[in-house]
């Protein structure tokens, strides 16, 4: 039994959309985060890579039994996190735990005292685990799709290189 996402804020929430981020830094999770929320913030990229998600992941599971799994939503953060900065499980582990943006990008509260949850080591690697390459092929090219025509379908110029 999997969620997408707990829409419902609870108090201390940021909504993803609100997250700041540096426009000057060079930090890579600056930009996976701007990245990410584009991803949220626009319904129809988001219910698509959902689609995209639910298929793959954990296909044959009940909707109305069974103990919850990870949201949908933190699989597919912490494996695009994982994967855009090349981090081990370790890594990925501290972070999720203790790195504010990427908290915040996950749905919990922005005062860590007041989210005590945490991820187990293991829990993440069975859970990034079923984010496959080929299915963050899938969802790049979504993605991918969206930005050319967020930029309005250009024609692609020809250049030539002397």
């Amino acid at each position: 039994m999997r969620k997408d996402f707990e829409f419902q804020q609870t108090f201390g929430n940021v909504d993803i959309s609100k997250i700041k981020t540096d426009p000057k830094s060079r930090d890579e999770i600056d930009k996976m985060v701007l990245g990410l929320q584009y991803i949220f913030t626009t319904k129809e990229i988001r219910e698509e890579v959902f689609k995209l998600l639910k298929a793959n992941i954990s296909p044959n599971s009940s909707k109305k039994t069974g103990r919850p799994g990870m949201d949908l939503w933190k699989i597919l953060v912490l494996g695009v996190i994982r994967q855009g900065c090349s981090w081990d499980y370790d890594k990925l582990h501290h972070m999720a735990n203790n790195n504010l943006m990427i908290r915040e990008l996950l749905g919990h509260v922005r005062f860590y005292c007041d989210d005590p949850y945490s991820y187990n080591l293991q829990t993440l690697k069975d859970n990034v685990m079923l984010l496959t390459p080929e299915l963050l092929d899938k969802i790049s090219e979504i993605v991918v799709k969206a930005g050319h025509n967020l930029l309005g379908g250009k024609k692609k110029k020809n250049y030539i290189v002397a």
